[in-house]
């Protein structure tokens, strides 16, 4: 049984963080987890939150947009647009549901069929990202989700 993939949280500045983790899958794999709706939704809301995704609408092409609405119709919702899309290696995104917007940028790194995922979050102040508390942890969680996600997706 091999050692479970770790994800990594630093903080790299006063305005942005990033996460780290490999997953046993290849980078198409994984690319595809994070474009496709039918997968991303498996995925994307920690479970220790109590809700799912009520709609997730996902246009992943560059200047295409998504939508994800939480719990019921009228939910908290997160949107924003894709700024690059180059599969399977990087998705750049925005986060425009505040006025604390970010920019979102993931990296696919494929080595001897495992791919390193990088998230890079870029907030445009020190007290948007502290406003924001909380979401580092959000993703170790979901990345885990993740990890058993494409464990199943792998033997299929």
């Amino acid at each position: 049984m091999s050692k479970k993939n770790e994800t990594t949280i630093e903080r790299t500045s006063e305005r942005e963080f990033v996460v780290r983790r490999t997953f046993d899958a290849p980078a198409r794999l994984v690319f595809e987890a994070w474009t496709k709706a039918e997968l991303f939704e498996k995925w994307w809301v920690p479970k220790s939150f109590g809700m799912k995704l009520y709609s997730c609408e996902l246009d992943v092409r560059a200047g295409g947009g998504y939508r994800l609405v939480f719990g019921e119709k009228d939910g908290p919702a997160f949107f924003g647009r894709y700024l690059e899309v180059t599969p399977p290696s990087r998705l750049v995104w925005t986060n425009e549901e505040s006025e604390n917007a970010q920019v979102t940028t993931v990296t696919f790194e494929e080595r001897d069929g495992k791919t390193l995922v990088v998230v890079h979050e870029l907030y445009p102040s020190k007290e948007a990202l502290e406003a924001e508390h909380g979401a580092e942890d959000a993703m170790s969680e979901t990345f885990s989700q993740l990890d058993e996600l494409l464990g199943s997706l792998s033997v299929s």
